[in-house]
């Protein structure tokens, strides 16, 4: 759980800290870099999910920008444990682009898309997926009843 500095959205929990779950002797080096990439996702699936609760509706993909969408690994992550495509724009930085594209919608006016240069799209197994949310539901429990 990454929660060095309180967990945020859409939890809003100032005194939850941090923590790592499952560590064994086997534990290595690349599982731990794994379960960062993994919190991060799945912090970004929280949030996805409240706006979607919001909204009343799915949101049938996910446009990326800034430093991370630079990892491939990071984006393939994001496809798999969203179930939905993350497309990945020509622009690093575009999130002014996506403030706009949501005023627009909001006026029931849509913004042209611009060239998706790289779309990530879905290939864990179901069952995978819905074990790791799992873990994370988990997790965040623990997290949470402790805090």
């Amino acid at each position: 759980m990454p929660a060095l500095a309180g967990l945020g959205a859409p939890h809003w929990n100032e005194a939850a800290r941090g923590i790592l779950s499952g560590l064994t002797l086997a534990t290595e080096p690349a599982h731990v870099a794994r379960a960062t990439f993994e919190a991060i996702v799945l912090q970004i699936a929280d949030v996805l999910a409240a706006m979607e609760r919001d909204l009343g509706r799915r949101l049938d993909s996910l446009r990326a920008d800034g430093g991370g969408s630079a990892n491939d690994f990071l984006m393939q992550l994001q496809a798999d444990l969203l179930d939905r495509p993350v497309v990945r724009g020509e622009m690093p930085e575009i999130g002014a682009l996506g403030i706009a594209r949501m005023a627009f919608e909001s006026l029931g006016q849509p913004l042209p898309a611009g060239e998706a240069v790289t779309v990530f799209r879905p290939r864990m197994e179901a069952s995978c997926r819905q074990a790791i949310r799992e873990n994370w539901q988990a997790a965040l429990g623990r997290l949470l009843q402790h805090s």
